[in-house]
């Protein structure tokens, strides 16, 4: 699935991430995840961050790209894999992975074998806006009956938090990065755009990420 517009590798990231980086878009009333995901990566500035197809990773590059930040393309539904593998394989790392609702959705299997395993550096964060905002705005599972919370919970997972409002997310973050996980946290978007595009050369993103990792 075809995930926005190519960018060319060549440009600066800067040019890259910025997108209409300056654009305010009003909202629902509920937590901005550009805003949000700005507020992370000031907050974990060492976290290695594995970012889910579409805006997830959009926003994060718009964040200000970072050579521990690992941009998946078209791949819905395995951030949270690939984050517990790396979790699991780099355990004095804090792990961060940023998903949406339509990824967390289509793998729920990952919340069950990341709460068997139980990696204690990693934490899994949701952006759910109940809809699949690439591809028309269709409305997902969590836009009605789905509690991506309680998924987490019945899946055993034991630190479980849902947020609704940027000062929720605030003071929840401080907890979810101190405190041993793994954690998931279910946070309440609005419906924003994300303009921002990293390069789409996965193949580049790995062998950065890879470097990064082992130095």
């Amino acid at each position: 699935m075809e995930e926005g517009r190519v960018k060319d590798k060549g440009r600066g990231m800067e040019d890259l991430a910025m997108g209409n980086e300056g654009q305010e878009i009003k909202g629902t009333g509920f937590i901005n995840r550009m805003g949000a995901t700005r507020y992370l990566v000031s907050r974990a500035p060492q976290a290695l961050i594995v970012a889910g197809p579409g805006n997830a990773k959009f926003d994060l590059a718009g964040a200000g790209d970072r050579p521990q930040h690992f941009y998946i393309w078209n791949s819905l539904g395995l951030a949270p894999s690939v984050g517990l593998g790396l979790a699991l394989a780099q355990p004095k790392q804090q792990v961060i992975v940023l998903d949406g609702d339509g990824g967390t959705l289509m793998n729920p299997g990952a919340l069950v074998t990341i709460a068997r395993l139980a990696p204690f550096n990693l934490l899994h964060i949701v952006w759910d806006n109940g809809e699949y905002q690439l591809t028309g705005g269709q409305p997902t599972a969590t836009a009605t009956v789905t509690d991506l919370a309680a998924m987490g919970r019945g899946a055993g997972l034991q630190h479980v938090a849902a947020v609704t409002t940027m000062t929720e997310f605030e003071v929840g973050l401080e907890t979810w990065l101190t405190e041993p996980g793994p954690w998931l946290a279910v946070v309440r978007i609005d419906k924003s755009p994300a303009p921002a595009r990293p390069p789409k050369d996965p193949v580049w993103i790995k062998l950065r990420f890879m470097e990064t990792v082992n130095k």
